[in-house]
């Protein structure tokens, strides 16, 4: 299943374009597992980073009060750990502070994935030595010229930001771990907030 979609997302003239349109009819279901290893698993073994972003783009837009109409970028990962609650749902008496456990994964998880967008990587459809940096919002043809003109990849202007802003925003949650949890925060939690930071 994951590498029929990570060739579904490769072969559209626009990468991009085809991730969203495939993140938008496979959201419901993400939804609707009710398991956390399952849900994990899923997103864990898929092939396409770029499929991955949009994924949990719009798990995290789900989550929000107020989404934010900033385009995929570190400013909007940000503003996620500011503004995300829990709404996954559960089959079983899980306890708090594991779905925020659960948020800070996805989160670390949409990080990673976000940097393998921009930054160097490979594709699974080429041979395992051939790079396709950075570029993977273009298509194959494109970024294959954009390789040989060693084009770097385009940063966005909400990318463009310091550590005083992901020192603000770990602060601002938290003071919402706080309110949800109390103290002293399960060491798990830390552990993943630090990677994060």
């Amino acid at each position: 299943l994951q590498r029929m979609l990570s060739i579904a997302v490769e072969v559209d003239r626009s990468p991009n374009c085809s991730s969203c349109k495939i993140a938008d009819v496979i959201f419901p279901f993400i939804l609707s597992i009710p398991l956390r290893s399952q849900r994990e698993a899923f997103l864990n073994t898929m092939e396409s980073h770029l499929l991955r972003c949009k994924l949990l783009e719009l798990l995290f837009q789900h989550s929000c009060d107020v989404p934010t109409t900033l385009p995929l970028s570190l400013a909007k990962i940000l503003y996620f750990l500011s503004h995300s609650s829990v709404l996954l749902q559960y089959q079983d008496e899980t306890a708090t502070w594991q779905r925020w456990d659960e948020m800070l994964q996805y989160l670390s998880l949409l990080l990673m994935s976000y940097q393998n967008v921009r930054q160097p990587t490979v594709c699974c459809l080429s041979p395992p030595t051939f790079p396709l940096a950075g570029h993977l919002r273009s298509s194959l043809n494109d970024r294959m010229d954009l390789i040989i003109q060693k084009a770097k990849p385009k940063l966005q202007d909400s990318d463009d930001i310091s550590h005083l802003d992901v020192q603000l925003k770990i602060e601002d949650f938290i003071s919402r771990m706080q309110e949800a949890l109390g103290q002293p925060f399960p060491w798990q939690i830390m552990e993943k907030l630090c990677m994060l930071r």
